[in-house]
């Protein structure tokens, strides 16, 4: 089984909140003590950190589960519950972060860039924060909010200099294991390379040491952008190269001529991604052993032997003069990057029923948060729902008194500007 997986299915569940105390003071001497209910400890949130030192997915293949420790609930004597720790997953550079039904929520290409995977629920407040010349003895205190649950699509696009690409057994494989210390399986058939290999070039020829990344990209064949052979699932992993090199086969016994296999090539990048046509690109026959002496008179480029080594050093100091001319057309980098998804606000939507839902996280909160049993923490939910504007945007929606209104699985009798009538809820319905 191969150790290198580019794509997988990750789920995130953050940490609950802590539920909020309530308690009075009792104490000698000290007559009707106030509320002193602690609040509960917020739920760990789960980052998704982009790190050089990992390689590739192999991680979550056959372990997608990640979850976040919980907070701790509030006590009396005003003592906080304590917080969840937060929960860092590593992933590698070039992670694209995607939704199941696709959208991409997240693309991580800097060493360092953070991504709020899931956000671990709120502590609940104890009772002493409800303290009020309103409400002088509450009676009541919030519970936890549960954290984020989440399935996410991950995906990798390696980062590398330079990425290889020809059609199978043209000897990239052979390449990258003479030019760097990556040792891929090589054979004398098809599709040989199943998964990308990536190798370190390090170059010193006196000068300044210079390295530079090459991915082994499995062969391309006609019609690789449509899904033939295994061209559409790894052509992705040439988005990101900085260099392309083209790898043409010279060899008497290669399946086409090498202006057709370079037509087919750049046609197949095109289809998939137009802007690779205008990537900087580096084009060389390859198994120049092989070839007839006719064959290495009419190919227009340089010409390459990985097994006896001929023409390879001229073909990295081409190599080596392209990245660094890609490399100092690309902008320096301003630290890591830190992604926090939006606050979404409160929508209003109707299900099928002609009733009306009100969405958003902060709704929800108000109404999940809250003892909805107790009529003075229902008067504190209806306040909050009043604050969130809330009562307008129904009203903008058409809503009328007697209404359904759902939150957060809880239902509700709409009237304007009237105390809100809690009912049972069956999410069935």
């Amino acid at each position: 089984m191969s150790n290198f997986v580019d794509e997988c299915g990750l789920n995130l569940k953050a940490g609950d909140g802590g539920a909020g105390c309530v308690s009075f003071r009792r104490e000698a001497h000290v007559d009707r003590g106030g509320p002193d209910g602690g609040d509960g400890g917020n739920g760990g949130d789960i980052w998704l950190v982009a790190d050089r030192n990992v390689a590739s997915l192999l991680a979550f293949r056959d372990h997608p589960h990640r979850k976040a420790t919980s907070g701790s609930h509030g006590s009396g004597k005003k003592q906080h519950g304590s917080s969840g720790d937060e929960l860092i997953v590593r992933v590698p550079v070039g992670t694209v972060v995607r939704t199941q039904d696709g959208e991409i929520l997240a693309d991580l290409v800097h060493d360092g860039d953070r991504w709020l995977g899931a956000q671990g629920g709120q502590g609940g407040k104890g009772n002493a924060r409800f303290l009020s010349n309103k409400r002088r003895a509450p009676g009541f205190a919030e519970q936890g909010e549960y954290g984020e649950e989440r399935w996410l699509v991950l995906e990798l696009k390696l980062m590398a200099d330079v990425a290889l690409v020809g059609f199978p057994n043209v000897g990239k494989s052979t390449l990258i294991s003479r030019i760097s210390a990556a040792r891929p399986k090589i054979a004398d058939y098809p599709f040989t390379t199943l998964v990308p290999n990536l190798g370190v070039v390090r170059m010193d020829d006196g000068g300044e040491p210079f390295e530079m990344v090459v991915a082994d990209i499995p062969g391309l064949i006609e019609g690789a952008a449509e899904g033939r052979g295994l061209g559409l699932q790894f052509l992705r992993h040439i988005e990101r190269s900085r260099v392309l090199l083209l790898m043409i086969d010279l060899a008497e016994m290669a399946s086409a001529t090498p202006q057709e296999q370079q037509r087919i090539l750049l046609d197949e990048l095109g289809q998939y991604r137009p802007d690779l046509l205008d990537r900087p690109r580096v084009m060389v026959g390859s198994r120049a052993d092989l070839a007839s002496p006719a064959t290495l008179e009419a190919f227009d480029g340089a010409a390459a032997s990985a097994v006896t080594g001929a023409g390879i050093d001229r073909l990295l100091g081409q190599l080596r003069t392209a990245v660094e001319s890609a490399r100092s057309a690309e902008p320096e980098p301003e630290g890591f990057v830190t992604l926090r998804p939006a606050s979404e606000g409160v929508r209003i939507g109707r299900r099928d029923d002609g009733s009306f839902e009100v969405l958003g996280r902060e709704a929800a909160r108000a109404v999940g948060l809250s003892d909805l049993t107790n009529y003075e923490a229902l008067d504190v939910a209806r306040e909050r729902l009043a604050k969130l504007g809330v009562d307008r945007a129904l009203a903008r929606a058409g809503a009328s008194n007697g209404d359904t209104v759902h939150i957060a699985g809880m239902s509700f009798d709409y009237e304007s500007d009237v105390r809100l009538d809690v009912q049972p809820f069956d999410e069935a319905d």
